[in-house]
């Protein structure tokens, strides 16, 4: 029989190289060019990669990720009614690659105004979902973002400026664009340069789409409205050939459920619904994973990647991200789940390089 207090060591060690075994398959994943989705990214000093919510920028040869930068304490916000789980606001971090499998921390480049309480980027408020996009008349990295109070009553998007991608990035403003709520957001350049916020409104019942400025920092008043009375939140906006996708997720708040792919013409729609695009084990529910980004490969000839946040709302900077390849063989878009996955260089003709399904 072993004693009490060895068998309290050996349950100790039994997760002590549990934990290891999980790291190492993550790290060793990365290093070998591969993406393997949903287990703990390291970056190049061996850290967790906090980048929650985010979306990439590709400028100059160089990846940047963009995301929430979370705390490390989860609680959920007093004397609201839904699953209102939350960290103090870090900031938006980012990360850099030129393979997007090895990633190096540059720090966090927006940081919350310890300051001033009253300030919207206060540590107490919500700093969601950041995308940035680079001006090319003005030289200008601009950063949009979700923009939240305690209990999400606020609902504004916020811009931020800086003249480098790692920043440190200059808070503006918050508005509500047209007068409207905003919540869950992206933002998308097309390629005649002209900027687009596409975010959820009306109480998340129904989606919005703003043409921005020619800065890019604020909302002009030409929108649209989009899945009017549908409730879908989480966008993100992608181009090809010509035609405009987007994905969306329902709203169920932490928890998963089934992503829509629609399709247009116009970047202002009308969309119409393709369905679901994901394709294997528990793609009913997006792979336990809501969309967040969908990011052109640079270089390639057709290859886009599927961003999406497994959200952990009780720890929620240890929340996973999983990135899968978007597939084009035959009609709509779709994408599969694989355990592990390499992802295209430049120069690649085909989706992905290899990939190992489930």
């Amino acid at each position: 029989m072993i004693p009490t207090t060895s068998k309290h060591n050996l349950s100790r060690l039994t997760r002590l190289v549990a934990a290891a075994l999980i790291a190492a398959s993550a790290t060793t994943a990365l290093a070998a060019g591969s993406i393997a989705s949903g287990e703990r990214w390291l970056d190049r000093e061996g850290k967790f990669i906090n980048a929650h919510g985010g979306g990439i920028l590709y400028h100059e040869g160089v990846y940047y990720w963009y995301g929430e930068a979370k705390g490390d304490f989860t609680y959920r916000s007093p004397g609201v009614g839904w699953d209102c789980y939350r960290t103090d606001a870090g900031g938006v971090s980012c990360y850099t690659s030129t393979d997007l499998c090895h990633w190096t921390y540059r720090g966090i480049v927006l940081e919350p105004d310890t300051m001033h309480t009253f300030s919207d980027i206060h540590p107490t408020m919500v700093i969601e979902r950041p995308k940035v996009i680079y001006n090319r008349s003005t030289g200008k990295f601009v950063m949009w973002m979700h923009i939240d109070n305690h209990n999400y009553e606020k609902a504004v998007a916020g811009v931020a400026v800086s003249d480098s991608p790692t920043g440190k990035f200059r808070f503006i403003e918050s508005v509500r664009p047209n007068g409207q709520m905003s919540r869950d957001m992206t933002l998308f350049k097309d390629d005649d340069e002209q900027a687009y916020l596409v975010y959820s409104s009306e109480g998340n019942a129904t989606l919005h789409i703003a043409q921005l400025s020619d800065d890019y920092q604020h909302v002009t008043a030409r929108y649209e409205r989009l899945f009017i009375g549908q409730s879908r939140e989480a966008p993100a906006l992608f181009k090809r050939q010509g035609k405009y996708y987007l994905i969306t997720s329902g709203c169920t708040g932490w928890d998963p459920n089934e992503a829509d792919l629609a399709v247009a013409d116009h970047v202002m729609g009308p969309y119409t619904s393709l369905g679901n695009p994901c394709r294997g084990p528990h793609a009913d529910k997006t792979f336990f994973a809501q969309s967040t980004h969908v990011l052109p490969v640079a270089g390639t000839a057709d290859c886009f990647i599927a961003m999406f946040d497994r959200w952990n709302k009780r720890n929620l900077i240890d929340s996973r991200y999983v990135w899968l390849p978007i597939r084009f063989d035959a009609g709509a878009p779709t994408i599969s789940w694989a355990d592990v996955w390499q992802p295209p260089q430049a120069g690649a003709s085909g989706h992905v390089a290899a990939v190992a399904p489930h």
